[in-house]
């Protein structure tokens, strides 16, 4: 979401591009320029031409990633985000996670073989240096297309072992891995997906602030990972 982005974009000072890199018509937005010696693009899904609301989900991020990396040839992709956590996993309000996997939980398959490629498990990029330099919290994602859990979803997630849930890090992850490109997943907790709160007002009362620590530690990411080559991180 715009939202979430902005305030890095005003960090690294990236403009945006007016004459756009994608196809004509869609509502992908990016930012760009150079940072600490580098080229860094921040791409949103844009806002629904009918609706004005944010792209969010698996759709929209598939097609997005999809013409990025097309088009800017990434090194690395970061998918950086907020999410839902699980307090019996260890999850806070405000915390970050490097997720460690990324897995489906809505994709049902009940066929041999389809059953594994619904879940669609995928390990993120290794970031061993990172973790420690940054002392950052590890857990696994799950992803699925609805801001809510149903009990059929919740099972899904368990199965998956995830200490957060998102709606878009899988996809991203299923895009990256067909084009061979190196992605790691950040992601800050705005709701207590198993607590007693409603997920969509905690999700709403705590975006601004969580939206700050996700920005803080994607900065903190970006600064280590400047002047280095992927195997040193």
């Amino acid at each position: 979401m715009q939202t979430e982005a902005l305030p890095l974009v005003n960090k690294f000072q990236l403009t945006e591009d007016v004459d756009s890199v994608f196809p004509k018509g869609v509502p992908w937005v990016r930012f760009y320029g150079n940072y600490k010696g580098f080229a860094i693009n921040i791409v949103c899904p844009g806002k629904d031409p009918a609706l004005g609301v944010d792209g969010v989900g698996t759709v929209s991020i598939s097609l997005v990633t999809y013409a990025s990396v097309q088009a800017l040839k990434p090194d690395l992709i970061i998918n950086a985000g907020t999410a839902g956590g699980f307090g019996a996993k260890g999850a806070s309000i405000g915390d970050v996670f490097l997720s460690s996997e990324v897995a489906f939980h809505d994709r049902r398959i009940p066929i041999p073989v389809f059953d594994i490629y619904g879940v669609g498990s995928r390990k993120a990029f290794a970031t061993p240096n990172l973790l420690k330099e940054l002392n950052l919290k590890v857990g696994k994602l799950s992803t699925g297309d609805s801001l809510d859990m149903s009990p059929v979803d919740e099972a899904a997630i368990v199965a998956n072992d995830a200490t957060v849930k998102d709606m878009e890090g899988a996809a991203v992850a299923y895009v990256a891995d067909l084009l061979k490109v190196p992605v790691i997943f950040l992601k800050a907790v705005t709701d207590i997906v198993d607590g007693d709160k409603p997920t969509p007002e905690e999700f709403l009362a705590n975006l601004a602030a969580v939206t700050a620590a996700l920005d803080q530690t994607a900065t903190q990411v970006v600064d280590y990972i400047s002047g280095k080559c992927l195997l040193e991180l």
